[in-house]
């Protein structure tokens, strides 16, 4: 599957319905944006069973500050509609598989008891 644009109209509908989504906050002038988009691309067709969606910041600036982006690239995970993964930077390929892999990986139930605990 090819990645998606996310808007504020259906950012939460596809965090909501999908297992796994990965969503890539992004702009047009970012050098490490664009340096990041193949890696994000690539995995994309891939991971076909993976919502790859990208956010573009400048166009959804309402978006980007109710996710709290103060910088980007900024890569968030979730798995089952819950915040697994969030981190600003643009990673290498092999570093993304590893994420997309351990993701992939978690034990959700667990998840959420440790995010019951903190509560």
């Amino acid at each position: 599957m090819a990645t998606v644009d996310l808007t504020a109209t259906t950012f939460e509908q596809t965090i909501s319905e999908n297992d796994i989504v990965f969503v890539d906050f992004w702009a047009a002038w970012c050098g490490p944006c664009r340096q990041f988009a193949p890696t994000f691309e690539a995995s994309s067709t891939k991971h076909e069973d993976i919502v790859f969606g990208k956010v573009d910041t400048e166009a959804e600036q309402g978006l980007a500050q109710a996710a709290n982006i103060s910088s980007i690239p900024m890569l968030m995970a979730f798995r089952e509609g819950v915040l697994v993964f969030s981190q600003a930077g643009a990673l290498p390929p092999t570093q993304f598989e590893q994420l997309v892999e351990q993701v992939k990986g978690l034990d959700m139930a667990e998840v959420r008891k440790q995010l019951a605990t903190e509560a």
